[in-house]
């Protein structure tokens, strides 16, 4: 097995227009819909406007966009790839060997809080869309539109979106285009509003005007699709990306900035956004139908975003095993059913309870804050893993953490109007993770392992030769967490030596090594008693299916016919297919056993972690194994004997004794 992908280097390295206009489709899609609702979620209805308030403001979405998006983002954090890919957890696997465990904690806070972001953004972003359809009709219910688009988009999803995809880089250029046309016809009304570029302006209004800070809650919805730029640097490249966003950020300024003209000039701001606003007449509802096409797109990259953040999990092992999908031949693309459906109910659930694009705001951008946070102290780690000059390290620091800082102080006054259930929702993640870390870790510690050498491996070579013995399967395959060949779980030779005895001709203890990187597909073999005992390593990338099944037969396979494996010629085996003869996997899982005397706060988070085990999916299916070539075993798992048991023994018409 080899890998089938070239250098990450060489994608991240080259340009093309292609690219490009595949990153246009992919990663801009949550900053690009922005433009719909920020101004709206700072100028209410009825408002008259300040010159002071709405210039200060654009002059702040300018300076975000250029130190959050473009300088810590485009710029800094994208050099940051793990073998190509990107994400908050990919970030985190390129240090965690330099820093202690404490690391994991911030990791799961900022995977949590993105993930909770997946559950405003596409109700959010459809919502602020279809709110365009009330200039004609004042009364409109959007809540069910609203439904109907985010059940449609997540039940696509399975079929893989690389035939939509195709139309998602055209649309969103469009998109751009179209927002940049109508930001400059209507910034040539008003030209002055450039005066903005000038970061005095958002000086003046954060630190002179009335409660001027507060409004960085609102000023924050610029900026919140940036986290995705990083995410989704494994499907796109990063120079692709970085290309692409000066063509977008240009567009972004110039539909601020019209919306802004539009402001001073009306004078009021109305129940409309001034994006909708500034749209003519003419072309209004086409325009309302291609900010919906650019909310679907933007919620899709956001969507794929989580499967790939739920991906990362999973092989890191801070969420129990779900079935992952790679439903195209699109690098990158994969999907997971749980995480769909979740996501589903979750943004069905957000729409009900706030109904409204307005009402949404107020949950909106806490929780990409912290993930940002998170971010920048990740990155920061990074930073001093490459020796860069501690002078810039601090500077850089200090720089990103007093932005973010401030916006998190302004969007915690959201919490009581709607953002407790943003952090609710990462709370819960959070609790999940580290349950799930800590009871694997737990169940790691408490395996005993036995040297093979040391007696085991002679007995089961006199085993395999036993003709006493009845023949269990010709090839019994045991999935081992060791990756050393000469070491293997004590109960995997329990498993084997308690009766009823299982004889085979060929016993192989399997490792499947998950690599850092994404597509690799190699195999180690190690001949422990030739024709006898077998260990193998499977190094598989993130990013590959674990066909363990097929990839077994292959490499079983591939040793017959190069020798190094005689299979003995059983009755029947000239008609076998595999030319292995019949094998099986042996998966043994743990149980927690009654004899456990723990103590209450470990019992409770044990007794969470297996019932978090068993919402995941069992070792078959994450292993991609041919279930009736799978025998499942149970055995019990003892944390804390209890031991301190007394009983006491009744003799009739005798003293009665006490047993311990």
């Amino acid at each position: 097995m080899e890998a089938g992908h070239g250098s990450s280097h060489e994608f991240h390295r080259k340009i093309q227009m292609a690219g490009v206009l595949v990153a246009i489709g992919i990663v801009f899609g949550d900053i690009g819909t922005s433009p719909l609702y920020t101004l709206n979620a700072i100028f209410h209805a009825g408002e008259v406007v300040s010159p002071v308030k709405a210039l200060g403001v654009l002059s702040c979405v300018i300076w975000t966009l250029t130190l959050q998006t473009t300088l810590k983002y485009v710029l800094i954090t994208l050099q940051a790839d793990n073998k190509g890919e990107g994400g908050i957890f990919s970030l985190y696997a390129l240090i965690r060997r330099y820093f202690g465990k404490w690391l994991i904690v911030l990791a799961v806070i900022g995977g949590s809080f993105m993930v909770a972001d997946g559950i405003i953004t596409p109700p959010m972003s459809v919502a602020s869309a279809i709110e365009g359809l009330q200039k004609f009709y004042p009364g409109l219910n959007t809540v069910p539109i609203v439904i109907a688009i985010i059940i449609m988009l997540f039940v696509i999803q399975q079929f893989g979106t690389h035939q939509i995809g195709k139309f998602f880089g055209p649309v969103m250029v469009l998109w751009f285009s179209f927002i940049g046309v109508m930001g400059a016809m209507a910034l040539s009304h008003d030209f002055s509003v450039l005066r903005a570029i000038n970061p005095m302006y958002a000086y003046n209004l954060l630190v002179h005007y009335p409660q001027g800070f507060w409004l960085l809650g609102g000023i924050f919805l610029c900026t919140t699709g940036a986290e995705a730029l990083y995410s989704d640097m494994g499907h796109c490249g990063r120079n692709n990306i970085r290309v692409g966003w000066f063509y977008i950020k240009i567009m972004l300024i110039l539909s601020y900035a019209g919306q802004t003209a539009w402001l001073l000039q009306a004078g009021k701001a109305n129940n409309l956004s001034p994006f909708f606003n500034i749209i003519p007449e003419a072309i209004y509802v086409p325009s309302v139908i291609l900010a919906s096409l650019a909310t679907v797109i933007a919620s899709q990259a956001l969507i794929s975003g989580c499967f790939t953040l739920g991906s990362e999990a999973i092989r890191l092992g801070l969420w129990p095993r779900h079935k992952v999908v790679f439903p195209s031949n699109i690098k990158g693309q994969l999907y997971v059913p749980f995480f769909n459906w979740m996501l589903m109910a979750a943004c069905i659930g957000a729409v009900l309870y706030f109904r409204e694009s307005r009402n949404m705001e107020v949950a909106f951008g806490l929780s990409v804050t912290i993930t940002m946070l998170v971010t920048t102290f990740l990155i920061t780690g990074y930073m001093v893993v490459r020796r860069r000059p501690m002078p810039l390290i601090i500077l850089t620091a200090a720089l990103f953490l007093t932005v973010e800082i401030s916006f998190l102080i302004a969007n915690i006054q959201k919490l009581a109007e709607g953002g407790w259930i943003m952090l609710v929702a990462g709370g819960i993640l959070i609790t999940t993770m580290l349950i799930w870390y800590r009871g694997k870790e737990t169940q790691q510690k408490l395996i005993r392992f036995a040297h093979l050498p040391e007696g085991s491996l002679d007995k089961l070579v006199s085993l395999s030769h036993d003709n006493a013995v009845p023949m269990y399967a010709t090839s019994l395959i045991y999935l081992t967490s060791s990756a050393r060949p000469d070491m293997v779980e004590q109960k995997v030779l329990n498993s084997i030596m308690n009766i009823p005895v299982k004889r085979a001709d060929l016993y192989w203890f399997l490792h499947v090594h998950i690599t850092d990187e994404p597509y690799t597909m190699t195999y180690e073999v190690t001949t422990l008693s030739a024709n006898d005992v077998y260990h193998v390593t499977m190094h598989l990338g993130f990013r590959v299916e674990p066909r363990v099944d097929l990839f077994f037969r292959k490499i079983a396979e591939e040793l017959v016919a190069g020798g190094e494996v005689a299979v003995e010629k059983v009755p029947g085996m000239q008609y076998s297919s595999t030319g292995i003869g019949n094998y099986k996997f042996v998966i043994t899982n743990s149980f927690l056993s009654y004899d456990n005397d723990l103590p209450l706060l470990k019992n409770v988070y044990t007794r969470l972690y297996y019932l978090l085990k068993s919402i995941g999916i069992r070792e078959d299916e994450a292993y991609g194994l041919d279930s009736s070539n799978v025998l499942f075993e149970k055995y019990p798992l003892v944390f804390n004997p209890a031991d301190q048991v007394t009983l006491r023994r009744i003799h009739h018409g005798h003293n009665s004794d006490t047993c311990h």
